[in-house]
C-alpha cells in the first residue's frame, strides 16, 4: 500500500543448490522456517500514523539450520571434505541467524518510530 517505489528481495530456488526442484517450496519454507529467510515488510507511511514501519512476517526461527542447509547439496559438500569445518562453519551460521532475528525483532518491537523517509 505504500506510494512510493517498492523492492522485493526474494529467495529462488535453483537447480545449481543441488535440490531437487519438485520441492522447491518446501526448501523455501524451510530457509523461513529456520531464520535464515526472514519475511518482513518496511512501509515508511505506517510511520506517519505513529506505527513502526517495520513489520516481521515470520515466526522467530523453529528449526535448526541444519535442517535447511543439508537439505541442498551445495552445503552438504563441505561436511563430505572437510567435517570439522563444516561443524564449526555452521554453528557460526546459526549463532548469525540467532543474532540476526533478535535485531529485527528488536527493530520491530520499538515503541520510538522512525520518521518517514
Amino acid at each position: 500500500q505504500y506510494r512510493g517505489p517498492s523492492l522485493i528481495i526474494a529467495y529462488s530456488h535453483c537447480i545449481a543448490h543441488g535440490i531437487n526442484m519438485t520441492t522447491g517450496m518446501q526448501d523455501q519454507k524451510a530457509a523461513v522456517l529456520s531464520g535464515y529467510w526472514p519475511l518482513f515488510r518496511y512501509n515508511p507511511d505506517l510511520a506517519l500514523d505513529g506505527k513502526n514501519p517495520l513489520v516481521l512476517d515470520s515466526a522467530s526461527p523453529k528449526v535448526p539450520l541444519e535442517d535447511y542447509f543439508y537439505r541442498q547439496t551445495r552445503y552438504k559438500m563441505l561436511t563430505k571434505t572437510q567435517p570439522a569445518l563444516a561443524k564449526d562453519l555452521l554453528k557460526m551460521a546459526q549463532n548469525d541467524v540467532y543474532k540476526r532475528w533478535e535485531f529485527y525483532e528488536k527493530m520491530a518491537s520499538q515503541d520510538k518510530k522512525t520518521d518517514a523517509l
